[in-house]
């Protein structure tokens, strides 16, 4: 299977006449933390676009970098228990967003899939989430990437004991 990238987001956001824009960077940023120092800005403001399978449906889950994920609000709306909603592997995660693990954007997959939103991204005015690889963002508002996606807004962060 062959991989979309930065250019097929590019693409895709013009066709789409979505307000974003891409950020190609000069290293990696496998990780929340290293997306954050590469474009200044605090782990919060980089958003995680996360695949997760409900049984066998792929659904997306977007979420602040550094927040844990609850699988029991995602459980609860397909109404099953939550050990059937997993992480999916990086083989899946691609078969469903056409895009590698660690540069998932929020939108621009093959098909769209259910999305669901953590409540406390649409507090950020600007964001940065996957830009198709693992060099690149996208530059983008929480309240651009809802309608885009059509994502329910849910609270998705683990509670702390």
């Amino acid at each position: 299977m062959t991989l979309l990238g930065p250019n097929d987001l590019a693409r895709y956001l013009e066709e789409q006449a979505i307000k974003a824009e891409l950020v190609p960077l000069d290293v990696p940023t496998p990780t929340v933390e290293s997306a954050a120092q590469a474009v200044g800005t605090s782990p919060d403001q980089i958003l995680k676009s996360l695949v997760f399978l409900v049984d066998d449906r792929a659904v997306l889950v977007i979420a602040c970098g550094p927040d844990p994920i609850d699988r029991r609000p995602i459980a609860a709306h397909f109404e099953v228990g939550r050990k059937r909603v997993r992480l999916a592997d990086p083989e899946a995660v691609a078969a469903a967003t056409g895009y590698p693990v660690g540069a998932v954007p929020p939108f621009g997959h093959p098909r769209p899939l259910p999305t669901f939103m953590d409540r406390k991204v649409l507090s950020l005015t600007q964001a940065y989430a996957g830009g198709g690889a693992i060099d690149t963002l996208v530059r983008v508002s929480p309240q651009e990437i809802a309608r885009v996606t059509r994502a329910e807004i849910i609270d998705l962060k683990a509670r702390t004991p």
